[in-house]
């Protein structure tokens, strides 16, 4: 049973410390909408689409209203669309255009899955739907695009690599009137999950089910709000046990809206993820978390080993809420979307090269970072290629999410607007990685990969 008191203290962090359910993400296969016309695919898409998450929407508001819980986004993820569109010699971005409008008319946030999976090489279709990523998302409002370009079983296609470097770049030009913010809807992976509800990098993955509901739950204020209430003298393992209890609550609350939706919508539930995900909003944020442990600003000595510690015991207590832990689960560190994070680049305490120490550590990886607009192609390549060389020798899924801004340089504010927040534009390395960059070939898996 539920006691009074745990009532009240949920309705206090709802009320009080942001605490939401960031996104009910629809999954929905599109295998069988392949087909050799692409204007009948793109019909076959946008039909099942719209027919599968006709609903979507309208109970995300009711269960909000119902239970008093706050749900952020409503959002689609497809299956990764370079998969479908193999048997057409067509324009693939018609799909992302039936995506879109299927998006406009269901009132979702983002529909995920214009992307491929190259980690060992590509097929035609592969190459044919990555040459047109940046077009689509200047031209398009909710498509999202994840490119998945290593693995630890498979290494990394630095072919790849070497390519999104330049699809960045075009997406930067073509977006360049809005900050290049076509760029923050595309991610480039390593180890991409395939029920992961957050965007821009979810995609419906092969091994899903028909359709199914994932849920992200996010409550960096709650376990904030909870640091604060201990004494200054506790030690590690009393910080640590009070962030597992609170994100076992964040947790519950997400299997209880994961539930509730998969009966309303007759869908089956599939994971949790119950990443600490911040946003622009004071009182919101992964840094201060980190810094109530006792740093006097995010990025100094010491926040590598304090964010390793706030990921696995967010790990630890969620599991035991859920049965169904799935996606990224962890704590995110997007710098544009935290508010602490942007104090910290400000103020000159946190560098591209401490961000990446930490995503060895922590959930996903390098996320919307902002750079200046006239960083090299190749240099974007190898930022990509350190990335995701920690996810492939760590057997955990990076990602990078970076924006060159065009006509920005380094120390120039940048505004994004709503989640995806602002910030200010992050320095690069000065020294050039054009030959490695343009090396290609594959780097090898490491030798654990070898379990079999």
């Amino acid at each position: 049973m539920i006691s009074p008191r745990e009532i009240f203290e949920t309705i206090n962090m709802i009320s009080n410390e942001n605490l939401d359910v960031r996104t009910i993400t629809l999954g929905i296969s599109l295998r069988d909408c392949s087909d050799p016309d692409m204007d009948a695919m793109s019909r076959k898409v946008y039909e099942k689409i719209t027919r599968i998450a006709a609903k979507l929407v309208k109970t995300g508001e009711e269960i909000e209203r119902d239970f008093g819980v706050p749900i952020i986004n409503k959002r689609i993820a497809v299956t990764p669309i370079s998969i479908i569109a193999e048997c057409s010699r067509g324009d693939t971005s018609k799909i992302a255009i039936a995506m879109d409008r299927a998006a406009r008319q269901l009132g979702v946030n983002f529909i995920g899955g214009y992307g491929a999976l190259v980690h060992k090489g590509y097929t035609d279709g592969d190459r044919r739907l990555i040459a047109t990523i940046p077009q689509v998302l200047a031209d398009t409002s909710s498509v999202c695009s994840a490119v998945n370009v290593a693995t630890t079983k498979a290494g990394i296609n630095m072919d790849a690599v070497a390519q999104m470097g330049s699809i960045i770049k075009q997406t930067a030009r073509l977006t360049a009137r809005n900050n290049s913010i076509g760029c923050a809807k595309l991610v480039v992976f390593a180890n991409a999950p395939e029920d992961n509800p957050f965007m821009a990098g979810a995609f419906h993955g092969t091994g899903e089910p028909e359709c199914v509901i994932n849920v992200g739950v996010s409550g960096p204020g709650v376990v904030h709000s909870a640091l604060k209430k201990l004494s200054p003298e506790a030690d590690f393992g009393q910080i640590a046990e009070l962030i597992k209890k609170t994100a076992f609550k964040i947790t519950r609350m997400g299997q209880l809206v994961a539930n509730e939706a998969s009966r309303r919508l007759g869908i089956p539930f599939g994971v949790v993820d119950l990443s600490l995900a911040p946003t622009p909003v004071i009182g919101d944020s992964v840094a201060h978390i980190l810094e109530e442990m006792g740093l006097e600003k995010c990025g100094t000595h010491g926040t590598t080993a304090a964010l390793a510690l706030l990921n696995d015991a967010v790990k630890k207590g969620g599991i035991m809420a859920s049965s169904h832990v799935g996606g990224l689960s962890g704590a995110f560190i997007p710098v544009s979307e935290d508010a602490g994070m942007i104090d910290a680049v400000k103020c000159g305490a946190l560098s591209l090269e401490k961000l990446e120490a930490m995503t060895c550590v922590c959930s996903v990886g390098l996320d919307m970072i902002p750079v200046p607009g006239d960083t090299s192609q190749q240099t974007i390549s190898a930022i990509i290629a350190d990335e995701v060389a920690i996810g492939m020798v760590n057997n955990k899924t990076t990602a990078v999410r970076i924006i060159p801004v065009e006509g920005k340089i380094a120390g120039d504010p940048v505004e994004f607007g709503g989640l995806l927040g602002g910030g200010v534009v992050m320095p690069v390395s000065r020294y050039s990685s054009d030959v490695f960059a343009s090396r290609g070939g594959r780097i090898p898996a490491p030798i654990h990969s070898l379990r079999n």
